[in-house]
């Protein structure tokens, strides 16, 4: 039985599965209304380091660079539409590859040109992320979205982290007006 996460909680994934070193987030949501125009929602990975920063631009994972250097974290593709049951895109990361110096994997999903359609959170519902251990395809954790993010184009959906040989996942909710690119400026992607 996974563990459902309000925001803020977080929870050991090694605890709920011992032996963990591979999990894949899955992320979803439906479109709740639009004025018509194509909603197209994009997960994102940024490997940051201490200082809260991605350790490299290369350490952005999304539809445009799907893999880090590392090969620890990997986009599993993009869905354009959001239809269909179940995850609309996914981010896998192998801790056994993740750098020592990744402090945490941030996810998070954006609206692509959410800002210039004037497309935003408000108009999406059923948003979630599910974390899957990845050896079982055993779901551990999930953070549903409630709260109403009417204002924004980008989500911070959840954090992994390793504390004291633990794998656990932190959910944040937190919301970004500023879109993508406000959001991968602010983990320290040189945006040009």
């Amino acid at each position: 039985m996974a563990v459902s996460l309000q925001k803020g909680g977080n929870v050991s994934l090694s605890k709920e599965a011992p032996g963990l070193s591979s999990v894949t987030v899955g992320l979803g949501w439906d479109v709740r209304k639009t004025d018509g125009a194509a909603f197209d929602l994009d997960a994102s990975a940024f490997a940051v380091g201490q200082d809260d920063k991605v350790l490299s631009d290369a350490h952005f994972v999304f539809y445009n660079n799907t893999k880090s250097p590392d090969g620890a974290v990997i986009y599993g593709g993009d869905n354009r539409t959001g239809e269909g049951e179940g995850d609309d895109e996914t981010i896998s990361i192998d801790f056994g590859k993740l750098p020592a110096d990744v402090k945490k994997v941030v996810i998070a999903v954006t609206i692509h040109e959410g800002q210039q359609r004037g497309q935003n959170f408000g108009s999406v519902s059923n948003a979630f992320a599910r974390v899957v251990n990845d050896a079982d395809k055993m779901e551990l954790a999930r953070f549903d979205l409630s709260e109403d993010s009417s204002m924004n184009a980008a989500m911070v959906f959840v954090e992994l982290y390793r504390r004291d040989g633990d794998i656990k996942v932190k959910a944040i909710g937190e919301g970004w007006e500023s879109g993508l690119a406000g959001l991968a400026s602010s983990m320290g992607v040189n945006i040009g």
